[in-house]
């Protein structure tokens, strides 16, 4: 409700009544009446938001709590003393005051927020410094906790108290909920009455491992992947086990009783009820809670529904040519209108409906295009744009220099036979130019991207399934211009005769023309289905996501919120663990959306499990990225001590760039605490975390020797900022850039369902003369293809709140003013990293900056608006937020409209009583105590559909835009 604030509440109440300490004046103003009170007051400003604001994702939930409810003795706060302890040494307990009086004075600065008075008893003589406050919760719903501040402490000034959680009702806690200043210090450094504090919060934040967690919980602990499947469903248990793992954040809930191994799963329709810390969920105006429904209905309603859709429309289930994909983008798919209702009729979520949209035209899933076929429809199919996305895609991770003619496998020959490559010399040397391989191999010109070794253990297992794929090596040679031209490609399968006889292996090259020419397409499509799936559960999920949760969980248990190191990492792991939880609901469960969009199919996460084997923290620095993969040597002359052996590498330039100034942030920033490397090893908090993400977040790797001691200033900056460039700049390269190019699934299809067409077959005779209907047979169904595009136009989208990398969700983070200046110059040395990115993408001689189809490289960039990226615009929304500014000015014309609407509602409803409406919830409240549907609202508006008045409350918007690097985790 407070998103229109004043104008909504002003003469809506046309009654004067006491509301617990308060009265609401004739104009609606709510002013103060309270009881006099001898002493005198230090004066308090309390932020919060009620949970009907907050929680979008409660659409049907009751009526949360009223003015009544929030003002007087039901929330009450008392000051704790960092200077003058009690006689157990603690620091001294102040008196309790409560919430006097709604602040309709001051605007708020986004929606919903809603800002409150506070008098705290005071003695000058008897308190000092509060350091810390109790907050005590007497109502029966949550609410939001953004801040406190205090005015003019004696002594002290203005203390701030950024808190930004969600605080439930005292009896859901065994602890009152306790929050510190924003000051920074380590454990050494803490005022001894507050020691005690910090010590015991975090000891409540770690639990003691037992019973199920519910809700209001705050309680990070760690336990096996056992929740993705159920007994029987052939997916084994990950982690702790032959089978290693990162661990995941412990839910508690019971066992199965066919097997007390394994967890029991929530119905699909609660998987966004699935228990992580509070404060960890999604947050306010986040995209990501339509996600959450959008994902969870696609796994539940359309992926079914779809099923009977497809054989409406076309029976067979399959594209006969490339034009039908397009028409997903021109025109979506021809289906009846009463199919259409009948899918759409009970859909609540509004990103679900817009998904559906038909503009009564009888035409279903319309897609935005993507940006690979925006420009040019063909351009996708050339040799140039496959090996420009290698080092400019989605995944710009694995191409590595080839050091060794011909590639060699690291596969165990005892278990496996002869895995080396079968390429000859012969074969690839009319594309070398006039060299020779050992000139090219000397000159570093030969490439490869070898899909191999991590294929070749499952693909007996997996081609067991409908999939039918190969194990993919591709030679590519660097040429003057900068480019990449494939020179040969390798389909391998197990030797039929069991797997201690090595591989078959066959070769296939480039060709202009006739059926060579779809051959050559088709080997560049296994080589994709290789590339895409390998991408979305191991560079994506395994490298971003699941090897980052146990970081995220050890922060919170050893770190405490006053620790330096805990106020840096944190923003970087904003929605992380709920992202995961979900995920294992979702997306990398058995039979979930990513086992039935890529071709691993049911092995797809026992063989990330395989992968995370040779998983090294060390090696996902970027530098030490690029040189194990040889794409890059160490010199002291280049800039960042790197040379990039491709010069023209998007991804490698862009990021070095990022990764530098992130180093140059955390070094400065950590010099403030630690002036020498007996600090770090003194310091407790910090051991106790290393060691447990090392011991319990990392277990099935404790004991390996590349694990940095943490014993060193150097050892720490090159820790965090590895954490940091997971979490924002690699997360981002690998997330946001799906639908660009994966939109379009001919580009990068997730699945092969048949092998190469044999010569004299009937599927040869058709590669001949229809050779788009034989590839599109090859790839992605149809059904396939929809469900897929659905989940990827998703998880490539920006939510509407995220943090990008130089900005903080609160100005007032830490009151060290140090602090505060390195992390504003960190911000403008980020955006010249990105006014640079944009001059690189104009560069005409830069051929990899956007290749045949057009798509400037922007997927590095430090910003974003909302939506599908892949614009060069500047983020206005986030300067309008740095100005305090709110977000849904730029929405103002509609702002208001709709503001008149109410008005104009509230006259009609006047006979029964003053009433209230609330957008951001679609109710509204009388004074007679009536509550209102949406669908009441909606009938109000006269037409203003349900996304348009989101868009107007929230600042949502669809439109797409550019760069990507969130502060943490936001995407999937």
């Amino acid at each position: 409700m407070f998103g229109i604030g004043k104008n909504i509440i002003e003469g809506a109440l046309n009654t004067t009544g006491d509301l617990a300490g308060s009265v609401i004046n004739a104009g609606g103003n709510i002013v103060e009446k309270v009881s006099s009170i001898g002493g005198k007051k230090i004066k308090g400003k309390v932020i919060l938001m009620r949970s009907n604001v907050l929680d979008f994702t409660q659409l049907h939930s009751s009526v949360l709590d009223t003015f009544t409810e929030i003002l007087g003795s039901g929330v009450t706060f008392q000051l704790i003393s960092a200077t003058q302890a009690s006689f157990d040494s603690r620091g001294k307990v102040g008196k309790k005051a409560s919430l006097e009086q709604w602040i309709t004075s001051i605007p708020p600065l986004f929606a919903g927020e809603s800002v409150f008075q506070v008098n705290f008893p005071w003695d000058d003589n008897d308190f000092g410094y509060p350091g810390a406050f109790y907050i005590q919760n007497g109502h029966t719903s949550h609410f939001f906790l953004k801040s406190l501040t205090l005015e003019d402490v004696p002594g002290y000034g203005r203390v701030h108290f950024d808190c930004n959680s969600w605080v439930y009702p005292s009896g859901r806690y065994k602890k009152d909920r306790i929050f510190f200043a924003n000051n920074t210090c380590l454990p050494k450094d803490t005022p001894d009455p507050l020691r005690k504090y910090r010590e015991e919060e975090l000891l409540n934040l770690r639990g003691d491992g037992t019973g199920e967690r519910k809700e209001w919980d705050r309680i990070y602990d760690y336990d096996l992947y056992n929740d993705i499947s159920e007994p029987g469903d052939g997916r084994p248990i990950l982690g702790g086990s032959q089978y290693p793992y990162p661990r995941r954040g412990r839910t508690g809930r019971r066992r199965d009783w066919k097997d007390s191994k394994y967890e029991t799963r929530l119905p699909v329709v609660s998987g966004l009820n699935i228990y992580v810390p509070r404060d960890e969920n999604f947050g306010h105006l986040k995209l990501s809670d339509f996600l959450g429904f959008a994902l969870k209905s696609l796994a539940s309603t359309v992926f079914p529904a779809l099923v009977g859709m497809v054989n409406i429309t076309r029976p067979g289930g399959e594209f006969d040519k490339f034009q039908d994909v397009h028409d997903l983008y021109e025109g979506g798919l021809p289906v009846p209108l009463d199919v259409i209702r009948n899918l759409t009729k009970d859909f609540t979520p509004p990103m679900l409906q817009e998904l559906l949209r038909t503009d009564n035209d009888q035409r279903l899933l319309k897609f935005s295009p993507p940006q690979v076929v925006k420009e040019d429809k063909f351009a996708w199919q050339t040799d140039e744009e496959f090996a420009r996305e290698m080092v400019a895609g989605v995944n710009p991770l694995i191409i590595r220099r080839l050091e060794v003619f011909p590639p060699k496998s690291k596969l165990d020959p005892k278990i496996y036979g002869d895995q080396h490559s079968k390429i000859t010399e012969e074969n690839i040397k009319s594309g070398l130019e006039g060299l020779t391989v050992d000139e090219a191999l000397n000159q570093r010109k030969l490439f490869i991207l070898d899909h191999h070794d991590a294929l070749m253990p499952y693909l007996r297992k997996i081609n067991s399934t409908k999939t039918k794929a190969y194990a993919t090596r591709t030679l590519l040679f660097l040429k003057e211009d900068g480019t990449l031209k494939p020179l040969v490609i390798e389909l391998s399968l197990p030797h039929p005769q069991g797997d201690q006889f090595g591989a078959n292996s066959k070769q296939y090259f480039p060709a202009e023309e006739g059926v060579q020419k779809s051959i050559w397409q088709l080997a560049k499509a296994y080589v994709v289905v290789n590339d895409a799936g390998y991408h979305q559960l191991i560079s994506h999920w395994l490298h971003t996501h699941a090897v980052q949760e146990p970081f995220v969980i050890a922060t919170h248990r050893q770190l405490s919120v006053l620790h330096p190191i805990h106020k840096l990492l944190v923003p970087h792991y904003k929605d992380t663990m709920f992202i995961n939880a979900f995920a294992r609901q979702v997306l990398v469960n058995s039979d979930g959306l990513l086992e039935q969009t890529h071709f691993q199919s049911k092995y797809a996460m026992e063989l990330s499990s395989y992968i995370y084997k040779e998983w090294n923290f060390l090696e996902q620095a970027l530098p030490a990225n690029l040189i194990k993969r040889g794409v890059a040597i160490e010199d002291a002359r280049s800039t960042h001590g790197l040379k990039l052996l491709i010069e023209d590498y998007p991804f490698a330039v862009d990021g070095l760039e990022i990764w530098s100034t992130i180093k140059t942030w955390v070094t400065n920033y950590c010099s403030l605490y630690y002036k020498d490397d007996s600090a770090i090893q003194n310091d407790v908090e910090l051991q106790s975390w290393w060691k447990e993400v090392r011991e319990k977040g990392h277990a099935d790797k404790k004991n390996e020797t590349w694990w940095p001691k943490l014993q060193n200033f150097n050892e720490l900056v090159e820790t965090c900022t590895t954490i940091i460039w997971i979490s924002s700049a690699l997360h981002a390269a690998v997330n946001f850039g799906q639908y660009p190019y994966g939109g379009f699934i001919p580009n990068r299809p997730t699945i092969s369902r048949r092998h190469m067409p044999e010569v004299g077959s009937v599927e040869y005779k058709e590669l001949e003369s229809k050779p788009e209907k034989a590839y599109l047979k090859i790839i992605n169904s149809m059904l396939q293809t929809l469900l897929g595009v659905s989940l990827i136009e998703i998880l490539s989208r920006h939510a509407s709140d995220e943090v990008y990398l130089g900005q903080r969700a609160s100005i007032e983070w830490t009151s060290d003013k140090a602090a505060v200046e390195l992390f504003e110059y960190f911000g403008k040395e980020v955006s010249e990293v990105e006014s640079r990115i944009i001059e690189r993408n104009k560069d005409v001689n830069l051929k990899n900056r956007s290749g045949p189809v057009n798509v400037p490289y922007t997927l590095l960039l430090p910003s974003s608006s909302e939506g599908l990226t892949g614009q060069q615009e500047k983020n206005k929304r986030r300067r309008q937020e740095k100005e305090g500014q709110p977000t849904f000015l730029k929405y103002k014309k509609e702002r208001e409209r709709v503001t008149a609407e109410i008005r104009q509602a509230r006259r009609k409803i006047d006979r029964c009583g003053a009433a209230v409406i609330f957008p951001t919830t679609g109710r509204f409240f009388t004074a007679r105590g009536g509550v209102g549907s949406f669908g009441i609202v909606e009938g109000v508006f006269g037409g203003l559909r349900r996304r348009d008045l989101l868009r107007c409350c929230f600042g949502i918007s669809s439109a797409s835009v550019s760069g990507f690097i969130p502060t943490g985790s936001v995407g999937l």
